[in-house]
């Protein structure tokens, strides 16, 4: 039996299609047919119905599916266990995280992790979605929020927390605001979201909530470039840590509302660390972990 044929097998049932097959391994969608039809032959029955347009599971493939999905897993990671004993972390890491998360923390950090793992190949997928961990064979996903729920492991990197920052010229021009309430009264930049461009909650030293409706006539749906605009005095911005502490000190930026918590959605959310539950942790999984933990408290 040809393993890699059951793998190839294993990913077509996933993925619906030979065409995304293909495209996620690089190489020629007739290649993913013939590694198919090798395997049919091996186990002596037809796994999939073809049509010009679409295929279909057949009875039989949908429970040999069933049994080997587990055992493909398993395989791979008893190899990675013996691997981890005699070699540097080596193959690719699959990691996902918002793009702006990707450009201002990720980026930055990657040389040095480089030259400790040069034989480890990085793969990011910078979006502002969530993708499937599973169908994307995602190694690690960076999520914000509250803790995530689902049949994955979650590690909390580090407790987030919000500013509303406005430039220096900006301040200086429309005068310093005496409290939250006084965001009513100004044309704010706003992250064009549902949920995050029509009010902004506030919590004081004594733990009293309470919310400041927010209007603004520009909407912006990328994290840098609120950053650069808020910067550039075109108006308050509501930004996590990650995306204006370094501005905040360096005086591009400053927090309007020292005294109070802020956020747009809930209070206390932090970065999560995602990845599938798992026997066995391989080790280019962990070095990555624990680099990226160092290195964000470090920059916090």
């Amino acid at each position: 039996m040809d393993f890699e044929n059951v793998r190839v097998f294993v990913d077509v049932m996933e993925h619906g299609s030979f065409a995304a097959v293909a495209r996620q391994r690089n190489v020629d969608p007739s290649s993913i047919s013939r590694s198919v039809a090798s395997l049919e032959s091996q186990l002596g029955f037809r796994l999939f119905q073809r049509t010009t347009r679409k295929i279909a599971p057949t009875e039989a493939a949908s429970e040999y599916f069933s049994r080997v999905k587990d055992l493909i897993g398993e395989f791979d990671r008893a190899s990675e266990a013996a691997l981890d004993l005699v070699s540097l972390p080596n193959g690719s890491l699959r990691i996902t995280a918002c793009t702006s998360f990707g450009q201002r923390v990720l980026a930055p950090i990657l040389p040095e992790f480089r030259a400790l793992y040069p034989d480890l190949t990085l793969e990011l997928l910078l979006m502002d979605s969530h993708v499937d961990l599973i169908k994307e064979k995602i190694d690690i996903a960076v999520r914000f929020g509250q803790r995530p729920e689902g049949d994955f492991i979650s590690q909390k990197l580090v407790s987030r927390r919000f500013y509303v920052c406005a430039s220096p010229t900006y301040l200086k021009t429309i005068g310093t605001p005496k409290g939250p309430g006084d965001l009513s009264k100004l044309d704010c930049l706003l992250f064009s979201m549902p949920g995050y461009c029509s009010t902004w909650k506030f919590r004081d030293t004594h733990n009293n909530t309470f919310d400041v409706p927010v209007t603004g006539h520009l909407l912006i749906s990328h994290g840098l470039t609120m950053t650069a605009c808020a910067v550039a005095g075109l108006g308050p911005a509501l930004l996590p840590d990650w995306l204006c502490q370094d501005e905040i000190r360096s005086g591009l930026l400053i927090d309007m509302f020292p005294d109070y918590a802020c956020t747009a959605t809930e209070f206390d959310t932090a970065a999560w660390l995602i990845y599938q539950k798992c026997s066995y942790l391989p080790v280019k999984t962990r070095v990555f972990i624990d680099f990226l933990k160092a290195k964000i408290v470090t920059h916090a």
